[in-house]
């Protein structure tokens, strides 16, 4: 592979198993080759490789994608995972990431200076494909979404040419980046706006199931109050044996809610009060004040490495009696004990955005549902995934008309896809047409490129034909001396 300075692992490889394996234990695909690049010249290289040979490309990150969309059978897979680079710049509030950054690698560096930027509920979540994503984490109520802080990009596209893309410069590939998924090249640095948060205080408060719609009518009701600097998340989901567990409760279902406030500490007690006067004193009790690498841990325990899993989403427009009635019911039926149901509220300063501001279009959703199908290593999968849709299509009724586009099931079909992208499909095609009209990035939640307009049409074309990447000379880490 010419111009490539990375490893090239084959099948026989002692390392091949290794290397094809991603956090979804589900999956268990055989790609033809793995190519592990070490900088962005090498990620242009195996693009223009792969090209050359006809061979389809997957993408790894943090190789936590939900979908498995990091590997893929007879594909070339592109790993970024050993490009590690973090830079902070406490000065500027600025950080930038390499695209094999985990979400707790990024978090720890920040928090050496006080400093957070939006970012995955489990540390083991990749950087890069929750902020192509959008990406919804404890602080886009406070802080918008990880796509509303991402400020610059690095990006080699489908014609093996590294482009910079931000406010003024290919400023349509960086709109599209911007929750467009992995369909317009591979990002090999990511720059992020930073916000000044050392800590929260809130935690998990459950109830026995038999609570179960009375919990998520409270979380409805509080949060359509709740001030942008609360965060909240309401689950049905089974206990762990965890020590906070009391042990009468431990592998028992419960309803949760997990509130955490980047507020003073006598707002932030006194809006928690508030929540807990709805409902009767809970039965597990785990607030209080934590640092911000502890809040970004809160979820760790449930996504667990080496089970099955299968997601799919909904962005709902409320969450009526109705509704929970039929959630509820839903989680009582789930075949696994693993599996859970979450709510988030959403709103605060990422419905602030224009919802064409960016490729990210749900901003008016009320509420994320993430339906999280997760089972051992046994046995058969099509009970677990079909409960996951029949609990998605539980809450149909409050549908704002599509679901979160990295929580969007790999099966779902192409209606399922361009629903996930809602009203900026269209120009999101557009941009797809310019800088990949090949569809050659097409192992993703696949944006299909817009067909030109017959020569005779008056109007102008949609987007405009990239500008010329300048080339960069050197091979180094990705970010620096950006």
């Amino acid at each position: 592979m010419i111009g490539f300075a990375g490893d090239l692992i084959y099948p026989g490889d002692g390392r091949y198993d290794a290397a094809r394996r991603v956090w979804n234990g589900a999956i268990d695909r055989y790609p033809a080759l793995i190519a592990r690049a070490r900088c962005s010249c090498d990620v242009a290289a195996a693009v223009r490789f792969a090209r050359a040979e006809g061979l389809p490309v997957s993408v790894r990150g943090g190789g936590h994608s939900a979908a498995g969309l990091a590997v893929a059978d007879d594909a070339l897979m592109l790993d970024l995972s050993a490009m590690k680079a973090i830079t902070v710049d406490p000065a500027a509030r600025v950080a930038v990431a390499a695209p094999g950054v985990l979400w707790r690698e990024l978090d720890a560096a920040t928090q050496a200076h006080g400093l957070a930027t939006t970012g995955g509920v489990v540390g083991s979540t990749g950087v890069a494909g929750l902020t192509l994503g959008g990406g919804i984490g404890w602080l886009d109520r406070a802080a918008g979404l990880a796509c509303d802080n991402l400020i610059g990009a690095e990006v080699v596209t489908a014609d093996g040419q590294v482009r910079r893309a931000s406010a003024t410069e290919d400023d349509g590939l960086f709109w599209a980046l911007r929750g467009g998924g992995g369909n317009f090249g591979v990002v090999t640095s990511f720059r992020f706006r930073l916000h000044p948060v050392t800590g929260g205080y809130g935690g998990l408060l459950g109830w026995g199931f038999d609570r179960a719609a009375d919990v998520l009518r409270a979380y409805a009701e509080f949060g359509e109050q709740a001030p942008d600097w609360l965060a909240l998340y309401a689950g049905l989901a089974t206990a762990p044996p965890a020590p906070f567990i009391p042990e009468h409760l431990r592998r028992q279902r419960l309803a949760v809610l997990l509130p955490v406030c980047f507020a003073a500490r006598d707002d932030a007690e006194r809006a928690v009060a508030r929540l807990r006067a709805l409902l009767p004193p809970p039965a597990v009790d785990a607030v209080g004040p934590m640092s911000y690498q502890q809040v970004q841990r809160l979820s760790d325990a449930t996504s667990l490495p080496g089970m099955h899993h299968y997601y799919t989403a909904e962005w709902l427009t409320g969450l009526d009696r109705q509704t929970v009635d039929a959630l509820v019911s839903a989680f009582a039926a789930a075949p696994s004990p693993n599996s859970m149901i979450v709510l988030k509220r959403m709103g605060g300063a990422a419905a602030r955005v224009p919802a064409d501001a960016t490729a990210f279009w749900y901003r008016r959703a009320a509420h994320n549902l993430d339906i999280h199908a997760q089972w051992a290593p046994v046995g058969d999968p099509a009970p677990q995934v079909a409960w996951a849709h029949a609990a998605r299509a539980a809450a149909r009724r409050a549908s704002a008309g599509g679901g979160y586009v990295n929580f969007v099931g790999a099966d779902e079909g192409a209606d399922r896809v361009r629903a996930a992208y809602g009203g900026n499909y269209d120009r999101l095609a557009a941009v797809k047409a310019a800088y990949d009209p090949g569809n050659f990035f097409q192992l993703n939640h696949n944006i299909a490129p817009k067909a030109p307009k017959a020569p005779e049409a008056p109007e102008a074309p949609e987007a405009a034909a990239p500008p010329a990447a300048q080339t960069r000379q050197r091979c180094g880490p990705p970010g620096a001396g950006s």
